[in-house]
């Protein structure tokens, strides 16, 4: 059953928010420890940036993990002007901690490929937990926004040129092959944090143009019992007005929707594409 967060009393809700912090620290900081840094996979953050840095001078993953987030976290709370909030420095904080307890834990594998499959989907599930609790665990988000307040490059490039420099540099130091595996693990999490913030259930949205939009308005009333939205809307062709229709439903409602409309209408034109995240009634609350 959803959990109706507007229905939980707000101290629980702050405690979950920290509980999902510590959680999602720990999942990234395990992966690194048991599947990524075993395998001399750098794939991108100030985690990455440790595991370079324990190859060319036999640093401490941790240690530098601590003092790089730390004055990344008051350079961004100085420099952006932004609060930050005492989440994201507990998972600033936390993350190397746990990091520090689990070095010397048996890898799960050495083959690398292994490593950044699991690795990557271990940090994403981490980071997707950790944001859903509202926050971060500070590091390379925050030299992003730094760089993008200076540079005005778009934040999405500024994270992805720091990361690809990160991966670039595994190169040179391990091997043009460690980098590509970094890659992967890049991937992997993007998605993974995708899944975790969204959910593996994509609801789909029609928009349905047609003559007879009151007719099959209330053929989906009846026969699905979805909503409709009515959005005005003018032909570009004709100039005229033509109201279209908007409904959002479950993916195993597609095919019975596009049947009911086509009964009404023969001649409508439908228009279905993903909807990643519905909040509502009949929908997903969180």
């Amino acid at each position: 059953m959803a959990i109706r967060r507007n229905r939980i009393n707000p101290k629980i809700l702050i405690a979950l928010d920290y509980l999902f912090v510590l959680i999602g620290s720990s999942f990234v900081a395990l992966a690194f420890n048991l599947l990524l840094a075993p395998n001399n996979i750098a794939s991108g953050g100030v985690v990455g940036i440790s595991l370079i840095f324990k190859s060319l001078f036999g640093w401490m993953p941790s240690i530098v993990q601590w003092s790089l987030n730390i004055p990344l976290f008051i350079a961004g709370v100085v420099i952006l002007g932004k609060n930050f909030g005492v989440k994201t420095l507990v998972g600033t904080l936390f993350l190397p901690f746990v990091v520090y307890l689990s070095e010397g834990a048996e890898p799960i594998t050495n083959d690398p490929l292994l490593g950044a499959l699991f690795g990557g989907l271990g940090v994403g599930l981490g980071l997707g937990i950790v944001f859903r609790g509202k926050a971060s665990t500070g590091g390379i988000d925050l030299a992003a926004q730094i760089v993008h307040k200076y540079t005005g490059l778009s934040l999405g490039l500024c994270l992805l040129s720091i990361d690809g420099a990160i991966v670039l540099s595994s190169a040179l130091v391990f091997s043009i092959e460690q980098a590509l595996y970094a890659m992967i693990g890049m991937f992997l999490t993007a998605k993974t944090i995708d899944v975790v913030q969204m959910g593996l259930g994509y609801s789909k949205m029609a928009y349905i143009i047609t003559e007879q939009e009151d007719e099959v308005r209330d053929e989906i009333f009846r026969e699905i019992d979805r909503g409709v939205t009515r959005i005005a809307a003018t032909g570009g062709f004709t100039d005229s007005e033509r109201p279209m229709l908007m409904c959002v439903v479950q993916q195993f409602e597609v095919t019975r929707l596009k049947q009911h409309v086509k009964k009404v209408d023969p001649s409508a034109f439908v228009i279905i594409v993903n909807a990643n995240e519905v909040l509502g009634e009949g929908f997903t609350q969180s």
